[in-house]
């Protein structure tokens, strides 16, 4: 890939011969510039991969000063072009972190060589800095997880332990009826750590880049329907669960994990979020190849806050109070949307509901 330098030179003759030696060495010149001034706004606009610098500039700022600005303001490396220059000057350009100095006058193979180090040196400290900021957000859902795992987990494992204490107990002394709820009870809660498992895997995969994408044909109103009855049976209809499917295809094709994942998460948030014996709108619509899915409840909201976050593994908003939850469901949802190819938006008021929209192609595969 050409890199593409910008020239700061406020000797015309110099700037162009400096221009013509960079083409001639296989380099991108978008433009020479004589100020200070001008090299900010040339900066700000082309985004070059590096800028030769002369620091002995005439105008308001000197090439030091604008070195500086671009530097906090763009982040993008400056060689410098130096000729004879007094001590607190060159003083001044070091402080500004520079990638090189070339020395006026200069042959085209010191140009070459200084451009190439500032170049490779650019190119590992973006590495750098690209591994260190990855490491950070590793750290950061490290703790995360440490943290969602012992919050969460512990309930169901408790609710385990009393149980299983108390039939050892009374086992022989309980009706089987009292046997049986204690048995459920530790059913559930079993069940629910499977859950939380498997969406600690799915994100997983999804982090490493492994979650598949397998579209085929499905019946999407069948499969939404199916959807909402075991929403309803989890959900112990204490929703009202609205649906309208105006779709007219009666075959798509999709992923039906990834699909299950996005419905399942935001129509069990719903309810969820939401007080007993409220409504839930799902709502389904088929348009110009694409599909509409539309989650709209009338629970507690999300403050906008915590909207800039709501895709995070392990985020959940500072208003979910006492009611459990992993952080992950939504970050699936992002997720399978994206290799799904669609898009998700979602709008929320606090104490008035939520409403998601979730838009996918019919089929991704034929309109790539």
């Amino acid at each position: 890939m050409t890199a593409t330098i910008l020239v700061v030179e406020d000797e015309v003759i110099i700037g162009m011969d400096i221009k013509n030696s960079l083409k001639k060495l296989g380099y991108n010149v978008p433009a020479v510039v004589a100020t200070g001034e001008k090299a900010i706004e040339k900066a700000a606009i082309i985004q070059p991969d590096l800028i030769l610098m002369d620091i002995m500039l005439k105008g308001a700022i000197d090439g030091v000063q604008a070195a500086e600005k671009i530097r906090t303001q763009l982040n993008l490396p400056v060689v410098f072009l130096t000729a004879h220059t007094d001590q607190t000057t060159l003083q001044r350009a070091k402080e500004t972190e520079p990638f090189g100095y070339i020395v006026k006058p200069f042959q085209e193979k010191d140009l070459h060589t200084t451009i190439e180090i500032a170049l490779a040196r650019c190119k590992a400290e973006t590495e750098i800095r690209k591994a260190l900021e990855k490491e950070r957000e590793l750290n950061e859902l490290k703790s995360r997880f440490v943290s969602m795992v012992s919050h969460e987990f512990r309930t169901p494992m408790s609710t385990i332990l009393f149980s299983t204490d108390l039939l050892e107990m009374y086992i022989n002394e309980w009706p089987e009826e009292k046997k049986m709820t204690h048995l459920r009870r530790i059913q559930s809660a079993i069940q629910r750590m499977i859950e939380m498992l498997d969406d600690i895997l799915v994100i997983g995969k999804a982090e490493a880049g492994k979650l598949d994408f397998n579209p085929r044909p499905l019946e999407l109103e069948k499969f939404c329907r199916e959807l909402v009855e075991d929403i309803q049976n989890a959900d112990k209809n204490q929703h009202h669960l609205n649906v309208n499917i105006e779709c007219g295809l009666i075959e798509v094709k999709m992923d039906d994990k990834l699909l299950r994942h996005i419905l399942i998460n935001l129509l069990s948030n719903a309810t969820k979020y939401s007080p007993e014996s409220t409504p839930v709108n799902f709502n389904v619509s088929c348009q110009n190849n694409q599909i509409t899915f539309e989650i709209q409840d009338s629970g507690i909201g999300i403050p906008v806050e915590d909207q800039k976050r709501l895709f995070d593994a392990f985020h959940r908003s500072t208003n979910v109070g006492s009611i459990p939850g992993t952080g992950l469901g939504l970050a699936i949802v992002k997720r399978s949307v994206d290799l799904h190819g669609g898009t998700i938006t979602v709008h929320s008021e606090i104490g008035v509901g939520t409403k998601f929209t979730v838009i996918l192609p019919v089929n991704k595969n034929e309109q790539n």
